[in-house]
Order: C-alpha cells, then sequence, then structure tokens
C-alpha cells in the first residue's frame, strides 16, 4: 500500500516493497525552497516528514530563508510565541502540499507530515489537546499529524485529540508497557469518534517507538558493570525492544476490540521507529533501518542515515517475523546484568521532554531577536 517506485534498483526502493514506509527526519524552508524533498521524493523513496522543535530551531538558526517572514511578522506587531506558530505551521503546510499528492494516491497511508505540540505541555492533557486542535485548524491540511508525546498526561490528549477526528503522531515512546497504553489511547479515541458519527477511515496515526537512544544509555551501564556479559549485550537491547514493539502492535490489533474498530473503517495505528540515526560510531549505520524491517512500519530518518541506506543499507526483507524469543531472552540477559529496563525507558521520556523543551526555548531566542533585529 506504501507508495514505491519498484523499477528503481536501491536499497530504499527494495525498503519501500518490503512495507517499510521512509519518512524523512527533517524540515527546512530551505529544503522547501530548494525543491530539496522533491528530489527526495523522487531518488530516494521518501514519501513523508517529521519534525520537532530541536529540528525547527536547528532550521530558524541557518540562513536567511525566513527573514521575509519574520520582518512581516515583526511590522504587525506579533510576539514571539505567534511568530514561532506562524513559522513552522507556514513550513509544515507547504511541505504538507508537496506531499499531497502521495497522500492521496496511497488513500492516506503517507504523505505524512507531523509537527509537535508546543514541548512545555508534555504533562498538560487539556492544553496538549487545545494545541493540536489549534495546529490542526490553522495548518488546514488533511495530510498533517499532530505530534503528542506518549507521557502519562499524553495518553488522554491522544484520546481526545482522535476523538475530534485529528490524525496524531504518538512520540517519544520507549517501553513496551507505554505502547500498549499508546494504542488503548488509539483505540479508546475511535470507539469516541465513532460515536460522535465520525468517518473512521478519515483519522491515521502512528506510534515513535525510539531505538537509538534505549541503546546509548542501556550500553553505558553495561559498560559500568563491566563484565564480558555485560559487554557482550552493548548494542542490542535498542532492536530487540523495538522488535517486541512490533510483536505489541500484531497482537493488540488483532484483538476482538480493535478488529471491530477496523471493520467499521479504522485504521491500524502503525509503529514508527524513531531515533533510528547510530549514536555510536563502531556500529554500522544503518543497523536501525536493516534490523527492523516488515511490512506497515514506518522509519523516520535523519538525511544522514537516509543516505547511508540508499548508499549501502542491505535490504534482506522482514528482519523482525520470528525474532521475539530472542528478543526477549536479550532484555532478560540485560536485566540480568542488573541494568534496569523501567529506569532506563523512565529516564529516557523525561529526558525526551527535556530536551525539547530547551530545543523550543532556542526557537523562542532565536525568533526573539530576529523580531528585534527586523523592527
Amino acid at each position: 500500500m506504501s507508495n514505491t517506485d519498484t523499477t528503481q534498483n536501491t536499497p530504499t526502493a527494495a525498503l519501500s516493497a518490503a512495507g517499510v514506509s521512509i519518512w524523512l527526519d527533517d524540515l527546512s524552508r530551505e529544503r522547501i525552497k530548494a525543491a530539496g524533498l522533491e528530489k527526495l521524493i523522487e531518488g530516494r523513496n521518501v514519501v513523508g516528514v517529521t519534525t520537532n522543535p530541536t529540528i525547527f530551531a536547528s532550521a530558524l538558526a541557518k540562513g536567511e530563508a525566513y527573514d521575509e517572514q519574520v520582518r512581516e511578522l515583526a511590522q504587525a506587531g506579533a510576539d514571539v510565541d505567534q511568530a514561532v506558530f506562524d513559522i513552522t505551521t507556514a513550513d509544515v503546510g507547504n511541505a504538507a502540499d508537496i506531499f499531497r499528492s502521495i497522500y492521496d494516491s496511497t488513500g492516506g497511508y503517507d504523505g505524512r507530515v507531523s509537527i509537535e505540540v508546543e514541548p512545555g505541555l508534555a504533562h498538560d492533557a487539556a492544553g496538549t489537546t487545545a494545541m493540536a486542535k489549534r495546529l490542526w485548524e490553522k495548518i488546514d491540511r488533511p495530510n498533517v499529524m499532530i505530534k503528542i508525546p506518549a507521557t502519562v498526561e499524553g495518553l488522554e490528549a491522544i484520546a481526545d485529540t482522535i476523538a475530534a477526528g485529528i490524525s496524531v503522531n504518538v512520540t517519544l515512546i520507549f517501553s513496551l508497557e507505554r505502547y500498549r497504553a499508546v494504542i488503548n489511547a488509539y483505540l479508546t479515541g475511535l470507539e469516541r469518534a465513532k460515536e460522535a458519527g465520525i468517518d473512521l477511515s478519515t483519522i491515521h496515526s502512528v506510534a515513535s517507538f525510539f531505538v537509538s537512544r534505549v541503546d546509548s544509555e542501556i550500553d553505558k551501564r553495561l559498560d559500568a558493570v563491566g563484565t564480558d556479559e555485560a559487554k557482550a549485550l552493548k548494542s542490542k537491547a535498542g532492536v530487540a525492544n523495538a522488535r517486541l514493539a512490533y510483536q505489541v502492535y500484531e497482537q493488540s490489533f488483532a484483538t476482538e476490540r480493535a478488529q471491530a474498530l477496523l471493520a467499521a473503517g479504522a485504521n491500524k495505528q502503525r509503529p514508527l521507529w524513531a531515533s533510528t540515526g547510530v549514536k555510536d560510531p563502531s556500529l554500522p549505520d544503518t543497523l536501525y533501518v536493516t534490523s527492523l524491517v516488515a511490512a506497515d512500519v514506518v522509519n523516520t530518518m535523519p538525511e544522514k542515515t537516509l543516505e547511508a541506506t540508499f548508499d549501502h543499507g542491505e535490504i534482506t526483507g522482514d528482519t523482525i517475523s520470528g525474532t521475539y524469543e530472542e528478543s526477549n531472552q536479550v532484555l532478560d540477559a540485560v536485566a540480568a546484568q542488573g541494568v534496569s529496563y523501567d529506569e532506563v525507558t523512565e529516564l529516557l521520556e523525561r529526558e525526551g521532554v527535556e530536551k525539547f523543551v530547551v530545543s523550543w526555548n532556542e526557537l523562542l531566542d532565536t525568533v526573539t531577536a530576529a523580531l528585534e533585529a527586523a523592527k
């Protein structure tokens, strides 16, 4: 069902043919203006884009692509919050237009562009839902997804936003337990949308399960343990965790509850592999792509990982099915070394929110300075 040109004999075409939707984890006005997205659609099988506060902070700090809009906003007397809202939604709207034909040709499955709610709202369910609705209405494109973090409070906001008929990209998922809760929130939202008479087929969702950050934190702890057994387990937990997430996905959407919603026109909430850039330079740079191939998943890649995959990724078909027992053994072995899975995943969620808050503040500072300079 994904948008694939199998005539291209490349690793990214093979990845698409194996059922993986390739989304770019980056967006900037410069990239939009220079037809960078079109080139990646054409040459790299890219069928979607994800953004986050870090990506926007980086884009705005570089180049002059935003100068004209900043000048207009300054002249109109916009404050920094309004300026950031207008700038980021303009980029996402323009990117959504570029991907619209893919959205149309895949029935909404791909051609998606994701934008994050303000990260400071991560523990405010009502505030997150209100912001999600505001972003959705402002961008006004059916192929946008609103990113909501999978905090405890985020779960309520996910259900509320889905219930309003808005497509959601759930972000910052690290643990299998929280992932099950995310799927439950999605199904709850669908049930409420159905009661409200909303066409379920128009609602799409992905669940962003983070990979490399799990390895980074667990590997640090395995190094601290220092035994040969501990070191032999390095860089295995991230892939094992993600593979078990795919098992959770399969099990959850095979339940009677989920099947009833699918029969009523609902879509499955697809797993999305996030944080797929390799942090440890000693690892293969395509590790979190080639190890996580299965039908109906999304892999959102930074450009460096995308180019590495295109250049030398070895795509051998499904590398997830049949690995669940081995994956459980990896996580059990890590636990046997005294490394707490719960402690690691809780820390990563907390750090994930904090990092986005820091990036958001950098974004506000950059725009504040630009508004002042434009006056």
